[in-house]
């Protein structure tokens, strides 16, 4: 099947997307073409005939390593986006039915999304809001898997539009038998001396929250329930925004206020033109609520 970009001099196909999609996701083209059954010289055309289209370079290739440039990171994400769309509008078991994909790496709109699930089905009862939790930075709109997703931190997307919600502050996560967890509140100095417990692929807490001088040592986890595991037996210590404490209790977790620390901002991200009609609709429900 293929999607037709109707130009005056060349016709572009979904098969150029898939195909630079898989040499973005291989990060090579004699595995990218092995992925498609295709040989290498077919693949490198098609990528040719891509960037030719685009009046831009994608990929920057030498004999031992490729990357994409900036404009193919871009790129990128309208590429999956338009896949996903294609994919969903020709699958059978979605007629009639589809769904709205919202992502979120941990804790959506915390203690409102109860709220904005609710609202939605009573004003676009037709429209499933599906509430995806992917364990990455852009909870899944760089690979296509969601259409709108909730962000926390200083996450930058090329190429998408961001709608600021609000702040939360951030709370420190101690094992229940420490010391700090009797405390009303610490100061980042009092978390240096403990191991912090970072999540690289979609946490909002790096070393470089701490000043230099005090900067901690770290143990990488690899998702929300690691990191949560990772305090409750005592490895390590957390930093995390307030909406993870009104949706993610753990048993051994205790949290308490950081005083010495900005809040982090909560957005929406999507990219341009929307992967589904209903975007907009979604992102002045998420204002309203967050108003309310």
């Amino acid at each position: 099947m293929y999607l037709w970009l109707c130009l005056p001099d060349m016709t572009m196909e979904l098969r150029h997307l898939r195909c630079f999609l898989a040499i973005a996701e291989e990060g090579s083209i004699t595995r990218a073409a092995a992925r498609l059954h295709i040989g290498q010289p077919a693949l490198s055309r098609t990528l040719r005939q891509l960037e030719q289209h685009l009046g831009l370079r994608l990929v920057e290739r030498s004999t031992h390593h490729l990357e994409l440039t900036t404009a193919g990171v871009a790129f990128r994400a309208r590429a999956a986006g338009a896949v996903a769309a294609v994919d969903a509008a020709l699958d059978p078991g979605r007629l009639g039915r589809w769904p709205l994909r919202l992502g979120h790496a941990w804790s959506a709109l915390g203690r409102r999304t109860p709220d904005l699930l609710r609202r939605w089905r009573m004003s676009h009862p037709d429209v499933p809001l599906e509430l995806i939790r992917l364990d990455n930075r852009s909870a899944g709109l760089l690979t296509g898997d969601t259409d709108i997703a909730v962000l926390r931190g200083d996450i930058v997307l090329p190429g998408a539009r961001v709608e600021f919600l609000t702040t939360e502050p951030r709370l420190a996560a101690v094992p229940a038998g420490s010391p700090l967890a009797g405390r009303p509140a610490v100061r980042l100095a009092d978390l240096a001396g403990h191991t912090v417990a970072v999540n690289r692929e979609s946490g909002s807490t790096t070393p470089e929250l701490w000043p230099p001088e005090i900067r901690p040592a770290t143990l990488e986890v690899t998702g929300t329930d690691d990191w949560l595991v990772a305090v409750a037996d005592g490895r390590a210590v957390g930093v995390t925004a307030a909406a993870t404490a009104e949706l993610h209790r753990f048993p051994g977790v205790v949290f308490v206020p950081i005083t010495d620390v900005p809040d982090i901002p909560v957005m929406l991200a999507w990219f341009e033109p929307p992967a589904h009609p209903a975007v907009p609709d979604l992102v002045r429900l998420a204002r309203d609520v967050m108003r309310d």
